[in-house]
């Protein structure tokens, strides 16, 4: 059986491409890697054989192609690790399938005022009431998941989840532009940052070089 692929963006910006290319090194799935510069003269001509939208990240094993990050992540948790994707436990399940999507439909504002980016740091950023509202909410989230189901390991429900690969990024968000952070919430983005797929992506994306002017902000 020929080895899926997995098409992703710049690994500096593209936090959806992040979420199952690490779920994939989490589980030392093998997996071909292409990688598609976003926002370029290429992009469409790249993507335009995946029928995504010309969007990133597309898992294309044999002849199915699935888009779209938590679609990748339930699919390859069904069909390579029999649903170990998701807690076993039933409550917990359901509570990480929550928080999962939660994450997948919200946060616009977390998302449009501090946009991934693993090559800078930033400090003392003005943020919005509303993103400041959503930042809570995440933390809130964090410490509800690891005092109710994660207090046997490092990971939202214990061991490592879909739900970990879809607040991997947000992490990765957190460290970068200094969010305060304490207690539980300190520990978890330290796990996040200490993962070696983690650091093997943020080390990939200091040796990009194209700059998405839309996901660099000035402060």
């Amino acid at each position: 059986m020929s080895k899926p692929t997995l098409v992703i963006g710049n690994k500096n910006y593209s936090s959806w491409s992040l979420r199952p290319w690490l779920f994939l090194r989490h589980h030392n799935m093998e997996f071909t890697e292409k990688r598609v510069s976003l926002f370029v003269d290429t992009t469409e001509q790249a993507l335009a054989e995946y029928d995504s939208d010309y969007k990133v990240p597309v898992l294309k094993d044999g002849d199915l192609v699935v888009w779209d990050s938590l679609s990748i992540l339930e699919y390859v948790s069904e069909a390579y690790l029999d649903g170990g994707g998701w807690p076993v436990a039933p409550k917990a399940r359901a509570v990480a399938r929550s928080v999962s999507a939660e994450m997948h439909s919200s946060y616009i504002n977390l998302r449009n005022e501090l946009p991934m980016n693993c090559r800078k740091r930033f400090e003392n950023i003005a943020l919005s009431h509303l993103a400041q509202q959503e930042i809570e909410r995440v933390k809130a989230l964090w410490r509800r998941c690891r005092r109710e189901y994660g207090r046997e390991g490092a990971w939202l429900f214990g061991s490592f989840t879909i739900a970990d690969a879809m607040f991997a990024p947000v992490a990765i968000r957190f460290s970068g532009y200094s969010i305060p952070l304490q207690g539980i919430e300190a520990e978890y983005v330290q796990s996040v940052l200490s993962h070696p797929g983690i650091m093997e992506w943020i080390e990939a994306a200091g040796q990009e070089t194209e700059i998405i002017e839309a996901d660099e902000i000035q402060i």
